[in-house]
């Protein structure tokens, strides 16, 4: 590393040597690094493809977990959702106990460590709703529901500033991490207005496919909006809205 001197301070890349700006001025360094091919060849970087290729392997399997939710999504998740979620399934993939180091995957995995995962740490669920709720997935028929009781709006749910009406949602997914094929289904409650009245109880069901052979998913959230004649105008998201996942159902090994 070179300190720049002179009047003409450079910022970039020249060549093999690149320019650039810190709190101690000015400095100049030579790009290098190891080259790609002894990376990909070379025996002394086994470890290092083998981490690399099972990196891969949990990037493609949160892609695919959030194409499978991608509509509830939208409104639901924080900025930094994929590095967390990526981050999540590297250690699915580090509990295939089966498959050789570099192979491993989430198939193999145990993807029930996932259960739990918030979409949005801005507004995780146990810290906007304060009522105990039941998920359950049904294998057999492939009934995935989520059951909340009568509650009152006011103590019982973390209410926005400018709220007038939240609404729960609730989505289960069949998802093959082999293909990248997947299958979702929502439901949601209707808008549902804050205050002191008690609200009846909010049953959410998804019909899967039954007999499923696949992993099952099963997402719990609720948004919340602001009604003004007549229109309801949806907070916004990433401060407010809650989606986790709250059940995750696997099929027997044959």
């Amino acid at each position: 590393m070179a300190k720049q001197e002179g009047l003409m301070k450079f910022k970039g890349t020249i060549e093999d040597v690149s320019f650039y700006k810190t709190k101690n001025g000015y400095l100049a360094r030579k790009r290098g690094g190891i080259e790609k091919e002894r990376i990909e060849n070379d025996p002394a970087f086994q470890r290092t493809r083998e981490n690399g290729a099972e990196f891969g392997r949990a990037g493609v399997a949160g892609q695919v977990l959030r194409k499978a939710f991608k509509p509830l999504l939208e409104k639901n998740a924080d900025k930094n959702v994929v590095s967390r979620l990526t981050k999540e399934m590297m250690k699915v993939i580090h509990l295939d106990n089966t498959s050789r180091r570099g192979e491993r995957n989430v198939t193999d995995g145990d993807l029930r460590f996932l259960q739990g995962f918030e979409f949005n740490l801005n507004a995780e669920l146990n810290t906007v709703l304060f009522v105990p709720y039941t998920a359950s997935i049904d294998r057999a028929t492939g009934e995935a529901e989520v059951a909340i009781p009568a509650l009152v709006p006011e103590g019982s749910i973390s209410l926005p500033q400018g709220a007038t009406h939240y609404k729960f949602i609730s989505a289960g997914a069949e998802i093959d991490f082999v293909s990248g094929d997947f299958k979702m289904v929502k439901s949601m409650s209707p808008e549902i207005a804050v205050g002191p009245d008690e609200q009846q109880a909010v049953t959410l069901t998804n019909a899967l496919p039954a007999a499923s052979v696949l992993p099952l998913f099963l997402v719990l959230g609720i948004e919340f909006y602001q009604q003004v004649n007549g229109v309801f105008y949806p907070l916004k998201g990433e401060a407010h809205n809650s989606l986790t996942l709250v059940s995750v159902n696997l099929p027997v090994a044959g």
